[in-house]
């Protein structure tokens, strides 16, 4: 299965600037040094959102989670780099509740998979 309405998903600028392509917020700073090994920069973060759209064109939903705020969607494999590497990431969508529209979550290395 695919996700859901995918054409029309939403990457927030913020969620990838201030979280995924951060160096010091406290969560995601581990996520921006991963992502920014790939060529994704704050200077560039639209190409991170594109390549993270591509992610949920090309791949299966792995896992559906149903929570107090909506519907997640998992869905994990390679991801396009700007540098020409794949590295194997988990993408979460989420579907808010009374909402049709996706919206990233999280992304983050699948462990236990070689991302050099």
């Amino acid at each position: 299965m695919k996700l859901p309405d995918y054409e029309q998903a939403v990457v927030p600028r913020h969620k990838v600037t201030a979280y995924l392509l951060s160096l010091t917020h406290r969560d995601g700073r581990g996520k921006g040094t991963f992502f920014m090994r790939f060529g994704f920069t704050i200077n560039n973060w639209e190409q991170l959102a594109h390549a993270l759209l591509r992610h949920a064109a090309d791949h299966e939903v792995a896992e559906v989670e149903t929570t107090s705020f909506g519907t997640n969607y998992v869905i994990e494999g390679d991801l396009v780099a700007l540098d020409g590497r794949s590295p194997r990431v988990r993408v979460i969508w989420l579907v808010a509740t009374g909402e049709q529209i996706p919206t990233l979550a999280t992304a983050y290395p699948l462990k236990g998979t070689h991302n050099d």
